[in-house]
């Protein structure tokens, strides 16, 4: 079952794989043990203490599986009835995870999860294809090669970082950086494909909606997607893999894991490596100045592969180039100006898609719904060039929402009323925004004893 279809009968399963039932997931959470979150952080407000219990308990601890083949080691799953260990939404579950003490193996485990992949994909797969790593690896799949044949949102090298900046493990460092570059150069070769610097979206299925799935999945601007043939490769059996529109998320988060990955080289004193790494990072960002950007909409915008025409709607992936530093000075500055119109400025900012756009609904998925994970990634971004207030109004009001209307994969960015799963993993970071300190109103942070 894949994501998408499993929302509409996912309501109350989390519950049930939590604390059992008739509805229970065979395999339990390995991580359930009492932790007193109370002593592990400060705070004030006692709402904002109880919405980190919760975080803690439901979408991270909660979230940590024993080994279930092909998977040899500790595994992370997203929530509900979602079976197997993603991209994506991992990486925020294992940033939080790695506060508590302790949980260095645990770590270390669901990375090697992503490395063994890796190598069993090579070993039945052309030289073309080598080192993808797939949005997800579920628990009990028989046909893995087949699906999923496609990757997801590049963060793997963000999400190590950010753990050893909480917890110093060098040898997760150690273990993940060989494979980890590789997966960078199959993303690149693979889509590339115009080695212009702008990622596409594609799948060894052939399949545009699979394609999709490798972003975020209804983005309006990818609704005219098509799949073609390699443009320059002409390999025998070779499908219709690779899509012809070129995303600004997915070419924002590999320059942002590119970025992760240099600084991971220059830790373990790998000079060539992070080299090789500058490189690339300096001829995407150009492409994305270059190509991408549109004065007029005030932001960053999807194009056409082989065209390079740009697609004239502006959707939640046009502001990720903030967290990955992508902008000047004088970009960020439209892009904050922009960011503070009626376009985005719903009851509940940030909506995924320009409020203006015929297509938008408020509680569409992608389509104008809200996610706390994007709008983490967005505020970041626009407190790293100075525009704390803003981003401080974007956190504080999601948080606020969470708080009124509980924990969930996105929301009603009108409403504010919840959507999707109930304490899906990645939701955890309403947290990761008060302790990295982009809000104003809610308050906490990390006790110094830890």
């Amino acid at each position: 079952m894949n994501r998408r279809k499993f929302m509409k009968f996912s309501g109350g399963v989390l519950a049930a794989q939590v604390l059992g039932g008739p509805f229970a997931i065979p395999i339990r959470a390995v991580e359930q043990t009492a932790i007193d979150i109370k002593s592990s952080f400060e705070w004030k407000d006692p709402a904002v203490i109880k919405l980190a219990e919760e975080v803690f308990q439901k979408c991270i601890l909660g979230k940590v599986f024993p080994a279930e083949a092909p998977m040899k080691y500790n595994w992370i799953s997203p929530g509900g009835k979602y079976r197997g260990q993603w991209i994506w939404d991992t990486m925020f579950v294992v940033d939080l995870l790695s506060i508590l003490p302790g949980k260095e193996k645990v770590i270390r485990d669901v990375f090697q999860n992503y490395w063994d992949f890796q190598e069993r994909w090579n070993k039945e797969m052309p030289e073309y294809a080598h080192n993808m790593i797939p949005c997800m690896i579920e628990p009990g799949k028989k046909n893995w090669l087949k699906y999923p044949a496609y990757s997801q949102i590049p963060i793997l090298a963000w999400g190590i970082e950010r753990v050893y900046q909480r917890n110093g493990d060098k040898e997760l460092v150690k273990q993940s950086l060989e494979p980890l570059e590789r997966f960078h150069e199959w993303y690149w070769r693979e889509r590339d494909v115009t080695n212009i610097g702008l990622v596409a979206i594609g799948s060894y299925s052939g399949s545009t909606e699979h394609a999709r799935w490798e972003t975020f999945d209804l983005e309006c601007n990818m609704d005219d997607l098509k799949m073609t043939h390699h443009p320059r490769r002409k390999g025998k059996k070779e499908g219709a893999w690779y899509g012809d529109i070129c995303v600004t998320g997915n070419t924002s988060y590999l320059i942002l894991g590119e970025k992760s990955l240099l600084r991971l080289a220059e830790i373990m004193g790998d000079k060539e490596m992070a080299a090789r790494r500058k490189t690339r990072i300096d001829k995407a960002v150009e492409a994305m100045r270059k190509h991408m950007w549109d004065e007029e909409a005030g932001t960053f915008l999807s194009v056409e592969r082989d065209s390079l025409k740009k697609i004239p709607v502006a959707t939640i992936g046009s502001w990720i180039p903030l967290h990955a530093g992508i902008p000047t000075k004088s970009q960020a500055k439209r892009m904050a100006d922009v960011l503070q119109t009626p376009s985005w400025q719903t009851p509940l900012p940030l909506p995924t898609v320009d409020r203006k756009d015929k297509r938008f609904k408020a509680n569409d998925f992608w389509r104008g719904d809200m996610w706390p994970s994007t709008n983490y990634q967005v505020a970041s971004g626009l407190a790293d060039y100075g525009y704390k207030d803003l981003a401080a109004d974007i956190t504080d009001k999601t948080i606020a929402n969470a708080i009124k209307n509980g924990i969930s994969e996105r929301y009603d960015s009108i409403s504010g009323k919840t959507l999707g799963v109930d304490f899906l993993g990645m939701t955890c970071t309403v947290v990761t925004m008060m302790l990295d300190g982009l809000c104003r109103k809610h308050k906490l942070e990390v006790c110094k004893k830890l």
